[in-house]
C-alpha cells in the first residue's frame, strides 16, 4: 500500500485511544503489525506538556510513523486550526482530517470536509480525508487535492461492520488507483477480511481492538484477516450466484441402462 509516495509495511492501521493502559496499547499495536498509528492533537499540547504526558514518548519507541488527526472538529476553522497544530507537535504533513456533522452518528459533515481539505492540501498537507462511501464527496475530495478516500463502514465504534458494500465497491470500481482505507465501525475481523475482499487497499481500527477482552490476541486476528482478505482479492473470489453449479462434472458420468 503506498499513499503519498510512502509505502506502508502492511495494510492495517490502529488508533491509540481507549485501551485499557498505554503498555496494553503497545503490546497491541506491535502484534498487530500496524503500519502507522493515528492520535488525537488533544492528547498533545505544544511545549513541555509533551514530555509530563508520556504519550509522545511512547509512540517514538513503537517505531512507527504516526498519523495525527482532527478527532472531534465540528467546523472548518476548527479543524484548520488543529492540523495546523499537529504538524507542529508531530513533525509531518500527515493529517487525517475529521469535520463531524451529527452528534449521534459521528457522521462527518462533507461539505465542511471538502473545504478543509482544499484549504489544507494548498497549505501542503496530505491529507487523509474521513469521509462517506458517498461517490460525488470523493470526486470533490480529490479534485481538492486529497490523494487518498477513507470511507467508514459504519458509525464510528458502532463494531456494525460494513452498512454499504455495495458504496465502497463503487468507490473501487470508479477509482482503480486510489487508496481506499476502511476507517470507522467494524467489530471482528471478519468486516475488515470483507472490507478487503472488495477491493479496499487498507483498514484503520481502534475501539473494536482497544475494548476487546484481549486487545493484543485481537490485533493479531485482525491483521490475519486484513492479509486473506486481500489474497482473496488478489485471487479473484468466485462470484455469487442464484442456482446450484456442479463441482462434479456430468462427462463420463456412468449411465444404467434399463433392462431387458
Amino acid at each position: 500500500m503506498i499513499v503519498y509516495g510512502h509505502q506502508f509495511a502492511s495494510r492495517m492501521l490502529l488508533g491509540t485511544a481507549l485501551y485499557p493502559s498505554p503498555a496494553i496499547m503497545a503490546e497491541a499495536i506491535r502484534a498487530g503489525n500496524a503500519a502507522a498509528v493515528t492520535a488525537s492533537v488533544r492528547r498533545e499540547s505544544v511545549g513541555k506538556a509533551q514530555a509530563s504526558t508520556g504519550f509522545w514518548s511512547l509512540l517514538q519507541e513503537l517505531r512507527l510513523p504516526v498519523l495525527p488527526n482532527t478527532a472531534g472538529c465540528r467546523t472548518v476553522k476548527e479543524a484548520v486550526t488543529t492540523a495546523h497544530m499537529a504538524r507542529e507537535i508531530f513533525s509531518t504533513s500527515w493529517i487525517k482530517l475529521e469535520v463531524i456533522g451529527d452528534e449521534d452518528t459521528l457522521q462527518p459533515d462533507v461539505f465542511g470536509l471538502v473545504e478543509a481539505a482544499r484549504i489544507l492540501a494548498e497549505e501542503g498537507f496530505q491529507v487523509f480525508p474521513y469521509t462517506t462511501e458517498d461517490l460525488v464527496v470523493a470526486e470533490r475530495l480529490l479534485g481538492a487535492g486529497c490523494r487518498v478516500l477513507m470511507p467508514w463502514g459504519a458509525p464510528i465504534g458502532s463494531a456494525r461492520g460494513l452498512n454499504n458494500a455495495y458504496g465502497l465497491r463503487t468507490l473501487r470500481a470508479h477509482f482503480p488507483d486510489v487508496p481506499i482505507i476502511v476507517d470507522a465501525g467494524l467489530g471482528v475481523p471478519s468486516h475488515a477480511s470483507q472490507a478487503m475482499e472488495l477491493g479496499c487497499d487498507g483498514i484503520l481500527l481502534n475501539t473494536a481492538i482497544a475494548k476487546a477482552g484481549d486487545p493484543p490476541r485481537m490485533a493479531i486476528a485482525f491483521s490475519k484477516a486484513v492479509e486473506a482478505g486481500r489474497l482473496a482479492y488478489l485471487a479473484g473470489a468466485l462470484e455469487p450466484r442464484d442456482m446450484a453449479y456442479p463441482s462434479t462434472p456430468q462427462l463420463g458420468k456412468p449411465l444404467l441402462a434399463a433392462g431387458g
